[in-house]
């Protein structure tokens, strides 16, 4: 429900013009933001049936002489907000031409943050199994099946009549009725990780209302969802090695290992001794999550160092580390995951995808290719996923780091195959997840020509590390 007087709408009927009333933002607010709500079909079949809110937000240009247009923005997930993300853009520095070229619209997707939250009412305990157990043998597979099919049905009894809904292709209209809103013939768009899948299936429903797309750490359609998670195993393996270089270099601070193979060991026996004792509530699984999520950022290494050292000494970590998971998040992102096409139910399917990911990607493997709620979900997806096609105008730019965790960098080229002619990828050797702004001088200069000039490279590109 939406807080009284921070925001107002104006509904629109089936058929008129969709309608945002702006006023102030809910508090605390970044300066210069203004918020709103759409009201949307819960179900588009039915565009006069029921009506859900979107919480929508808007960084209006800061020149509006030079103003070409807005740029609608989305942080991935799926299941994060994004309603106060044009003011954290503006706050990263990205340059002033960026911002005198267009209004920064943000949005909480459906069912996220303002936008009819969804939840599934879990334990903190489900929280944390809903990304799945490290499996050591097959009985543990089928353990973790048991616990992915009470999350699956508690969403279901929980979620109410919005969750069949909450999908990217109903995100993506939904994209459209605030493009219509805003009174814009097309819209141009900044997506990072899940946002870019988010992006392109908005252009291939709506192709002639594109822009300007801009794709950073993008996700290949043709993996959604199953298989795009458990790339987070050799994800996790080609990241660890910046970690561990960099704890390396300050094993006197740290006494993690004086090499990178050291580190890994420590690894692998802190992983090992908190799967037998756990302290403070981290067990091994919430152990190789922390440390698989932590990796997204150079940024987080001294805090993930910090814990490492906490618990190897058997201590509590201390309370600055990463917050778990939240159920509106992770309602959100079931919802979705298992909502936009069917999962593999087979427990043999899962068994030997764990047995061959363990061997592979050890650190985490049997975890990301273990069964989640998604094969258990009880309600089959009501559309066929969105093809993605080469065919259509050249207005998508991918930023794809080597040495990504999340979206491995074989995600964006698989993405530019598929978009052919109509996509340039930027190579960025550099390790983490999310790139533009300020992580690589050369992608910041490429992203922000093509978004502010339309200047799309001849052909792909390459940008070294720094």
């Amino acid at each position: 429900m939406l807080v009284a007087g921070l925001f107002t709408s104006g509904a629109a009927a089936a058929g008129e013009t969709p309608e945002i009333e702006w006023g102030s933002c809910p508090s605390p607010s970044a300066p210069g933001l203004e918020c709103g709500v759409l009201r949307v079909p819960v179900d588009y079949r039915e565009p006069g049936g029921a009506q859900l809110e979107i919480a929508v937000s808007r960084l209006r240009s800061a020149d509006p002489a030079r103003r070409r247009g807005v740029l609608l923005v989305n942080p991935g997930g799926p299941g994060l907000a994004g309603l106060d993300l044009p003011a954290v853009i503006a706050n990263r520095g990205v340059p002033r031409s960026l911002l005198d070229s267009y209004d920064l619209v943000g949005f909480d997707p459906r069912g996220i943050g303002r936008s009819a939250p969804v939840t599934c009412d879990l334990s903190p305990e489900q929280l944390t199994t809903a990304f799945g157990t490290y499996a050591h043998t097959p009985d543990d597979v089928v353990a973790q099946a048991g616990r992915a099919t009470e999350i699956a049905e508690k969403c279901v009894a929980k979620g109410g009549d919005n969750l069949p809904h909450l999908t990217t292709r109903n995100t993506a209209r939904d994209l459209d009725r605030i493009r219509e809103a805003l009174g814009e013939r097309r819209i141009s768009y900044f997506g990072t990780s899940y946002g870019t899948y988010l992006g392109v299936v908005y252009a291939e429903l709506f192709p002639a209302r594109t822009d300007r797309f801009l794709l950073d750490s993008a996700a290949s359609p043709d993996l959604v969802w199953r298989e795009q998670f458990r790339g987070w195993g050799p994800g996790t393996e080609l990241r660890f090695p910046d970690f561990g270089a960099w704890a390396a270099a300050r094993h006197e601070t740290y006494r993690l290992g004086r090499t990178v193979d050291e580190v890994r060991a420590t690894y692998f026996a802190l992983a090992g001794r908190l799967d037998r004792t756990p302290i403070a509530g981290i067990n091994g699984d919430v152990f190789r999550q922390l440390t698989r999520f932590q990796l997204y950022s150079d940024a987080a290494f001294p805090a993930l160092a910090g814990i490492w050292q906490h618990l190897a000494n058997g201590e509590a970590p201390p309370p600055s580390g990463p917050p778990a998971p939240g159920d509106n998040f992770v309602a959100g992102y079931l919802a979705v995951t298992c909502g936009d096409v069917r999962w593999p139910t087979s427990l043999a399917h899962y068994q030997h995808a764990v047995r061959t990911d363990r061997a592979r990607y050890p650190m985490v493997g049997a975890m990301t290719a273990n069964v989640t709620p998604c094969a258990r979900w009880p309600l089959a997806p009501r559309e066929a996923p969105t093809e993605i096609s080469g065919h259509g105008p050249a207005r998508f730019l991918i930023l794809q780091n080597l040495r990504d965790p999340a979206t491995v960098y074989s995600s964006g080229v698989r993405l530019r195959a598929q978009l052919g002619g109509r996509a340039r990828l930027v190579t960025v050797d550099e390790g983490g997840h999310g790139i533009y702004p300020g992580l690589n001088p050369c992608a910041d200069e490429l992203a922000t020509r093509w978004l502010v000039d339309g200047a799309l490279p001849a052909g792909d590109q390459w940008c070294t590390s720094g």
